[in-house]
C-alpha cells in the first residue's frame, strides 16, 4: 500500500493551508467559460442519430447569454460602486478649511437613539477614507462623519 505524501513550498502550515485555499476556491464556481466548454464537448459527442433538439440548443445559448450579461453588469457595477466610493472622498476634500458645526452624541436611550447631543463646531484640517467611509477631521483630532453635519461655512 503505497503512502501519500506532499512536499510542500513553505514550512509553515498555515501558508500552506492559504494556498491550497486559493487553489480551489476557484474551481467551486461555474462561470461563463465552464458552461460554453460544456455545451461544446455536448455537442461534439452527441449521438448522431439522435442528435440534440433546435429547441434545447436555443435554450442553452440563450442561458449561455443570460449568463454573459449577468458577468457583465456585475462587472460594470463593482466598476461604478469603486468610482462612487472615490468621488465621496474627493466632494469631502472640498470642505478642508471651512468651518463645520456637528452634532456629537453623548448618550442614547434603550431603542439606540440619540437621547443626548452636543453641537459642536471647527474647522476641518483633512479628510480620512477608511472602510469605504470618509470621515473629516475637525481641528486635528476629531474625526466626525460627514452624516453627522449641520452646516459648512467659510472661516
Amino acid at each position: 500500500m503505497p503512502i501519500n505524501t506532499q512536499v510542500t513550498e513553505s514550512l509553515y502550515h498555515a501558508e500552506y493551508m492559504q494556498k491550497q485555499k486559493e487553489k480551489n476556491a476557484g474551481s467551486q464556481e461555474l462561470g461563463k467559460d465552464a458552461f460554453l466548454k460544456i455545451l461544446l464537448t455536448q455537442l461534439q459527442n452527441q449521438d448522431p442519430m439522435n442528435p440534440m433538439e433546435d429547441q434545447e440548443f436555443i435554450a442553452q445559448m440563450a442561458q449561455f447569454s443570460s449568463l454573459e450579461q449577468m458577468t457583465n453588469m456585475n462587472e460594470n457595477l463593482q466598476k461604478f460602486m469603486d468610482m462612487q466610493k472615490r468621488s465621496d472622498f474627493v466632494s469631502h476634500s472640498d470642505l478642508i478649511g471651512k468651518k463645520v458645526e456637528w452634532e456629537k452624541v453623548l448618550s442614547k436611550d434603550d431603542q439606540g437613539k440619540p437621547k443626548e447631543t452636543e453641537k459642536l463646531d471647527g474647522i476641518v484640517t483633512s479628510v480620512v477614507f477608511k472602510d469605504g467611509q470618509a470621515k473629516l477631521v475637525i481641528d486635528g483630532d476629531e474625526k466626525v462623519s460627514a452624516k453627522d453635519l449641520l452646516s459648512v461655512t467659510n472661516p
